[in-house]
């Protein structure tokens, strides 16, 4: 098997959804990011021999974004496809990459994924669509019209879409709560590791490690305004003003809030992959090498966001290595709650025997390695393009820090959890 090496990767500013980027539909951001990716990387748009994107809103009008991410960016010969794993998408995309170049089918794919969650579709009642196509059919305009008859006010209500399990019918949120309640995970806790969220990215926006990696995006529809940086960072935020915020999910009892959640967002990010024969070729450094992945399944009525646990061990066994030999962690912060609740149990001999099957914790880094420039909490969560930026982020600090071994985790809807060991040698 070919070891996939990460060359570059980038991203557009993220926002809060309905905000600076509202005008702009997930496929404009992906375009964005691939454009820039391209012209960062150098590399010869004939030369690539995949995209692989991902997303989680698709667009009815659009069902393939890869695809129409790549017809904006680079010569229409290059086949293109869309993955969808909830919040683990563009990181699906960088392992379906990954594996095209390991059993030689590619020797240089594009990946990673974007979301507009200003853009959601909003569906209408099934008896009204039933009554608008049998409309359409009618033979005559006295037939339509009395089949438009039948329409009701409340036919009219649209289906709002929920970030609900169809399972359970219990939301990320509601999930995110209970597992701040099972797992002890008090509110000061929670507020604590947002307010660092937010004070690491705005250091490293400050210093310029988090911009390096943003392509400048001239805001529509005028275009005047430029953006280079993500628009959820909170420089003055606070324990006593976080403190004060009320619970979202448990109003009564609860302990997560609007702050130590991670917003809704738009944004888009691009990882090139490349063969580390084709980058030796071309006489690339590799920012690093994908050494393992793995994924992991849990039942959605226990602990939803909990899968980075299970998948770490895992990810970490394949590339023949422990805890103990990780330089730096990038877990993606949906929650506070679910953070801390996942280093909990990687911390923990218990979890490690009674789920596990191990006689010893799996462990974690010390703190100051975790989420060194913040995390989703302040930067913001596009739900398809999150991977890819947890990707490049890692891998660009590694290089800063000089370091040899890096995991990603992230935790998706559906209770998936996903894995990621990255090496620089």
């Amino acid at each position: 098997m070919r070891r996939a090496a990460v060359v570059a990767g980038c991203r557009t500013p993220f926002a809060k959804s309905g905000t600076v980027l509202k005008d702009l539909t997930a496929i404009d951001l992906g375009k964005l990011a691939v454009r820039e990716l391209v012209a960062r990387s150098g590399i010869r748009g004939e030369d690539v021999d995949q995209v692989v994107y991902g997303t989680v809103v698709h667009d009815p009008h659009a069902g393939n974004i890869a695809r129409e991410v790549g017809l904006g960016t680079l010569p229409k010969a290059v086949p293109a496809f869309t993955v969808s794993r909830a919040c683990a998408s563009a990181n699906q995309a960088i392992t379906s990459g990954v594996d095209l170049i390991a059993r030689g089918y590619a020797d240089t794919v594009i990946t990673g994924g974007a979301e507009s969650l200003s853009h959601i579709p909003i569906l209408i009642k099934q008896k009204l669509a039933e009554t608008l196509i049998a409309s359409s059919r009618a033979k005559t305009l006295g037939k339509r019209l009395r089949t438009l008859a039948q329409i009701r006010p409340r036919d009219l209500v649209p289906n709002f879409p929920a970030i609900a399990e169809p399972t359970t019918g219990e939301s990320m949120g509601q999930s995110a709560e209970r597992m701040a309640k099972e797992n002890g995970i008090s509110r000061e806790d929670q507020d604590e590791w947002a307010l660092r969220s937010h004070q690491l990215a705005a250091a490293g926006t400050e210093d310029g490690r988090l911009t390096a990696e943003i392509a400048p995006l001239y805001v529509p529809p005028r275009y005047e305004t430029v953006m280079e940086t993500d628009n959820g960072i909170r420089t003055d935020s606070s324990l006593e003003a976080l403190a004060k915020l009320r619970p979202v999910f448990d109003r009564k009892h609860g302990s997560v809030t609007a702050a130590n959640s991670s917003p809704l967002t738009d944004g888009a990010s691009a990882v090139l992959l490349m063969s580390e024969e084709k980058a030796r070729a071309e006489g690339i450094e590799p920012l690093g090498y994908v050494r393992s992945y793995a994924y992991s399944g849990l039942d959605p009525r226990g602990q939803l966001l909990q899968g980075p646990a299970y998948a770490a061990p895992l990810a970490l066994d394949r590339a023949g290595l422990t805890m103990a030999d990780i330089d730096l962690l990038e877990m993606h912060e949906a929650f506070a709650s679910q953070v801390l609740s996942n280093l909990q149990a990687l911390g923990s001999r218990k979890f490690a025997e009674e789920e596990l099957g191990r006689s010893e914790a799996v462990g974690h880094p010390d703190i100051d390695r975790i989420n060194v420039m913040g995390g989703s909490l302040a930067i913001g969560h596009p739900f398809g393009a999150t991977g890819g930026r947890l990707t490049t982020t890692l891998l660009n600090e590694m290089k800063r820090r000089d370091v040899g071994l890096g995991l990603i985790t992230v935790c998706a809807a559906g209770a998936l959890g996903f894995a990621m060991v990255v090496e620089r040698a």
